[in-house]
């Protein structure tokens, strides 16, 4: 649903140019479009609040290890302590890795659509059914640029960057940094097979955002998974402490 990949958003737009409709439509159509994912994502924010459950958008580039950190991550917390909703263009590969860890997965296939948008993972909430108290971690189709604008209702975006795509990604790609509140930057157990400057990918991040909380990881060696998972349970812990009172449980 967007205009830089191609899929919905941008065959609308086009559409409404072939037609002649000229430049005030296809804005028109753009922010109808993002009216409509707001509404979705705010009705499964309050949903996610209502039920003290932490939703994190997992955003990166293809390749970064998003999944492999997710089953590691899993593995920390519990298998029924998280769920996964998978966003992927084709195959069920990532969601039967998550629930190979004992955890609830739900895959999207999005076909030729970039990114995942608020309509959709509602549906995909209500078949996950998420346990109170819980972390949901919805693992956003691989793309640095749509899923950037797009809302889910999550309490936070998580960009996830591998040190094998070197330290100008958050310059090419600065919205993506600039919606996330924390950045992993993964794969770290490479580094000494790599020329990459970890002081400049962690420089150029905080020049695009510079309240950015940044932790270097590695699912494969452990390291730095112990800050990833106190941040989670941090995060997990405002969530709860932000929830109405159930007063019907009193």
């Amino acid at each position: 649903m967007c205009g830089t990949c191609g899929c919905t958003e941008g065959e609308q737009r086009i559409d409404a140019r072939a037609q002649g409709e000229g430049t005030s439509r296809m804005i028109e159509v753009h922010l109808d479009i993002m009216a409509k994912n707001d509404r979705y994502a705010a009705a499964n924010r309050l949903h996610l609040e209502e039920i003290g459950v932490l939703a994190l958008n997992m955003v990166s580039s293809p390749g970064s290890g998003k999944t492999t950190l997710l089953v590691e991550t899993i593995a920390a917390l519990g298998p029924s302590a998280a769920s996964v909703i998978e966003g992927d263009q084709q195959t069920r590969r990532d969601a039967d890795r998550i629930r190979a860890t004992g955890a609830r997965a739900v895959q999207i296939n999005t076909g030729k659509g970039c990114h995942l948008d608020a309509h959709i993972v509602g549906h995909a909430l209500r078949d996950l059914a998420p346990d109170r108290d819980s972390v949901v971690f919805i693992e956003n189709v691989g793309n640095l640029v749509c899923p950037a604008g797009f809302d889910l209702g999550e309490a936070h975006k998580v960009v996830v960057l591998s040190v094998t795509e070197g330290e100008d990604k958050p310059l090419k790609y600065p919205d993506m940094f600039a919606a996330a509140d924390l950045a992993l930057i993964s794969k770290t157990d490479l580094l000494p097979h790599l020329d990459v400057d970890m002081d400049a990918v962690v420089a150029n991040a905080l020049r695009i955002n510079p309240a950015l909380d940044i932790l270097p990881v590695s699912a494969r060696s452990g390291a730095g998974m112990d800050g990833w998972i106190d941040w989670i349970r941090a995060a997990r812990s405002r969530v709860a402490l932000g929830r109405p009172i159930d007063t019907a449980a009193e």
